[in-house]
């Protein structure tokens, strides 16, 4: 299995998908597009996994466009295959009912820096690398990134990264809000399951409902989202009533 251009294992509770194209630094081709869609498919479907990491294989997280394949020459139906490709994995992604960590150990390149902004939240190896490259090589921004990197580091930096093209390393990423915590290389995995399994120790029920709350929250009006959480409330009250009970029983113990 691990020539498979995408990986999927369970390890405890929590569900780990590894682009696995090393040798082209994990970069965009079809394939990985459509092998990345089965195995979200399969993380979304695992009742083992409550919480799920992405990462790549290897030195980089995700390249973004395999500018070598692209430059054999891709029909017009092909471009159109994989913009819709890459846009169902958003959909995908933000449907997927359970949290999801990007652990970025390299270069989260384009499509790459999608991925990983796609996910809930995004924890960095000192020796990252983000950015898009997208006008550099006459494409454009094309999975809802231009939406997400706007409400992670703000309109004016949003379009200086796209506009520019520019690189930035790990720390930087972390000062402008694009990641949530910089971590040694060595220590990337082991920080990612730490934050996945502390997630998995809460309320499957009660983080999904406030993982959707979040997301339509950006979206939604001041009297919408109060309702959106006084049913996400009555929905918990209803259905998680034994995990609230051991919660408090455990608590009160201590």
């Amino acid at each position: 299995m691990k020539n498979e251009t995408v990986l999927y294992h369970c390890k405890k509770n929590v569900g780990i998908i590894t682009l696995n194209r090393p040798h082209r630094l994990n970069a965009i081709n079809i394939d990985l597009l459509k092998k990345f869609m089965e195995q979200l498919d399969r993380a979304k479907q695992d009742t083992k996994a409550s919480v799920i990491i992405l990462t790549g294989a290897g030195n980089a997280f995700c390249a973004g466009e395999d500018l070598k394949e692209t430059a054999s020459g891709k029909t017009f139906a092909e471009w159109n295959d994989e913009a819709e490709r890459l846009q169902e994995i958003q959909r995908m992604i933000m449907k997927l009912g359970k949290p999801i960590i990007a652990a970025v150990p390299g270069y989260a390149l384009g499509g790459g820096s999608e991925f990983a902004m796609g996910c809930d939240i995004r924890i960095a190896a000192q020796t990252a690398i983000f950015g898009f490259p997208e006008t550099t090589v006459g494409m454009t921004v094309t999975n809802a990134g231009t939406k997400i990197l706007t409400h992670l580091v703000g309109l004016g930096k949003a379009k200086e990264l796209v506009l520019t093209g520019d690189f930035i390393d790990a720390s930087e990423a972390l000062r402008i809000g694009l990641v949530n915590k910089v971590v040694a290389l060595d220590n990337l995995l082991d920080e990612s399951m730490a934050m996945a399994e502390k997630i998995a120790s809460r309320s499957p029920l009660a983080v999904s409902l406030s993982r959707t709350a979040i997301d339509q929250g950006m979206e939604s009006g001041f009297d919408q989202i109060l309702e959106l959480e006084k049913s996400h409330l009555l929905i918990c009250a209803q259905n998680g009533t034994e995990f609230v009970k051991k919660r408090l029983k455990e608590m009160g113990k201590k």
